[in-house]
């Protein structure tokens, strides 16, 4: 798809990836507002890719990767704004606010690292392996985060690991 060109191609990834790419945003903002930014400016910047090499995937990693890059550079931006209510910010998204706050309260028991790959494995369905190359880190150490960060998960939420 060329998103520089055409826009439909962009209406097409915007449907198939914005729950994604917002996902991520807010996995690493903890913002709703700044999650939404994130979508729009990852899309803004897929319109200025020229090409995209077909042999390195389906594109998936790599509007991901952007998503990601784009999240990092709002939370720099606002981190003045710490002082806003994660669960506030949560409690907007497409959940009900019962669950937001349970989610997010779970959530903040983890390292943004573990919160970033627990994001991009439950919310994106990638696998360790496109986790690893976004986060340019060893698959295995990206794997071993994610079970350390479910047993906190677990854990924190009374879920008996046994059985």
């Amino acid at each position: 798809m060329d998103c520089s060109e055409s826009k439909e191609s962009l209406r097409q990834l915007y449907n198939m990836f914005k729950k994604s790419v917002f996902a991520v945003g807010f996995g690493i903002t903890s913002d709703y507002q700044l999650a939404e930014d994130c979508v729009s400016e990852t899309f803004v910047r897929l319109t200025q890719v020229k090409h995209f090499d077909e042999k390195k995937g389906d594109g998936t990693g790599y509007i991901i990767t952007v998503a990601r890059n784009v999240a990092l550079e709002l939370r720099r931006q606002h981190r003045h704004d710490d002082e806003i209510s994660l669960i506030e910010s949560y409690g907007a998204a497409d959940h009900t606010v019962e669950n937001s706050i349970y989610i997010n309260e779970l959530l903040m028991h983890l390292s943004d690292t573990q919160r970033q790959i627990v994001t991009m494995r439950c919310c994106c369905d990638l696998t360790f392996r496109q986790i690893a190359r976004i986060m340019k880190s060893p698959e295995t150490t990206v794997r071993s985060k994610y079970i350390k960060a479910m047993a906190i998960l677990k854990e924190k939420a009374g879920v008996n690991s046994e059985g």
